[in-house]
């Protein structure tokens, strides 16, 4: 390959990936470009199963509703919440038509419920869990069910751009903790499951749109500010092959004594 074709490549890559819309929680532009193992309880599954038997269920930060939307019987009530306005559209359009409710509302906000409104709260890869605030809108007896991001997710991928990370970001957001958190809030946590999965960017430009999509590994990421790390991992794609990193989840589940 010569240096101008390979700097051809990488322009086009890059360019694919920064024109690529990045709302909603839908991961199909990654198709035969990245893969990620998927965790062995099938969120969406067990997720769908408590719909079915709930009366009235919340999912916290749906994202563009794409999880709760594909569920095939939702409660009587159920409402969703979600910050970014693009996926507060998607998910409207998603979910009116199943008879679901969508509210804007921030994510480090109080929840706009009364007490005790809902018998099942969801949240599928929430930024943070407000524990406090879960307990107080389930019913005695209710059930949140989530599936949380684990620590050190994707660190192969954060450490390249940003360098070692100190133990005490590495450590964050351990299952350990979550429960801790829930029993502090007055839930009692009935499964709590952890799993490391192999993730493979196959290009560059599914590199650039990760980081487009999932803000918080690198807050500042731009191509611009980036590009000679860039370049040199899209290199080290075209010689030695797959990018590859490991992602952490962990699934909890927690009832309202």
């Amino acid at each position: 390959m010569t240096t101008g074709h390979a700097h051809r490549m990488y322009e086009d890559l890059v360019r694919e990936a920064v024109d690529a819309p990045v709302d909603g929680w839908d991961f199909s532009w990654f198709e035969g470009r990245a893969t990620e193992e998927r965790p062995p309880w099938g969120y969406a599954r067990s997720m769908a199963e408590r719909l079915a038997h709930a009366f009235a269920a919340l999912d916290i930060q749906t994202g563009g509703g794409e999880v709760l939307a594909a569920a095939p019987a939702l409660p009587p009530l159920t409402v969703a919440t979600e910050g970014w306005p693009p996926n507060v559209t998607k998910a409207t359009a998603l979910l009116h038509p199943r008879g679901a409710a969508v509210v804007a509302s921030p994510e480090d906000a109080p929840l706009p419920f009364a007490d005790a409104s809902f018998d099942l709260v969801t949240s599928r890869h929430p930024v943070r869990t407000y524990w406090h605030e879960i307990a107080r809108v389930l019913r005695p007896g209710g059930i949140y069910f989530s599936q949380q991001v684990g620590p050190a997710s994707a660190f192969e991928v954060v450490e390249y751009f940003l360098g070692p990370q100190p133990e005490e970001v590495r450590t964050a957001r351990a299952p350990e903790r979550a429960r801790a958190d829930a029993q502090a809030a007055g839930l009692e946590v009935v499964d709590l499951r952890e799993t490391r999965l192999r993730m493979e960017f196959h290009d560059i430009g599914a590199v650039v749109h990760f980081l487009r999509k999932v803000i918080w590994m690198v807050p500042d990421f731009t191509v611009e500010r980036y590009e000679p790390q860039l370049r040199s991992l899209h290199e080290r794609i075209g010689t030695e092959g797959p990018f590859v990193a490991h992602s952490t989840r962990f699934l909890i589940e927690a009832r309202k004594r």
